[in-house]
């Protein structure tokens, strides 16, 4: 009888134990969506998308609704397949595709 008690009383406590929420996942939180495939970067290292911002650096992107942040870390399935810069003068910096392709992992 007491094993029953002992176990019953493990039942209720242990599923509140491990109950986890993300800290920055509230109400409002929402996932940008997938980046297109290719991705023309001009001077500024900011691509807007689908009423989102969002801001290359270090071969990381990161994601907002606002160009001045917060930001938030895009996760990598979102990414595209290749970052294109152009130059300051406006031209396709094609000669540069192959040092800047960034793919999905």
């Amino acid at each position: 009888m007491q094993k029953r008690l002992v176990a019953a009383l493990l039942a209720a406590l242990l599923p509140t134990a491990c109950y986890v929420v993300p800290a920055d996942r509230g109400p409002g939180y929402v996932v940008a969506p997938a980046l297109p495939v290719v991705v023309e970067l001009g001077a500024e290292p900011y691509y807007y998308h689908s009423g989102f911002y969002y801001y290359y650096n270090n071969s990381r992107w990161s994601y907002s609704h606002d160009k001045a942040g917060p930001w938030k870390e895009l996760p990598r399935d979102r990414y595209p397949r290749e970052v294109r810069h152009q130059n300051r003068d406006g031209r396709d910096g094609s000669h540069d595709r192959d040092r800047d392709r960034d793919y999905r992992y």
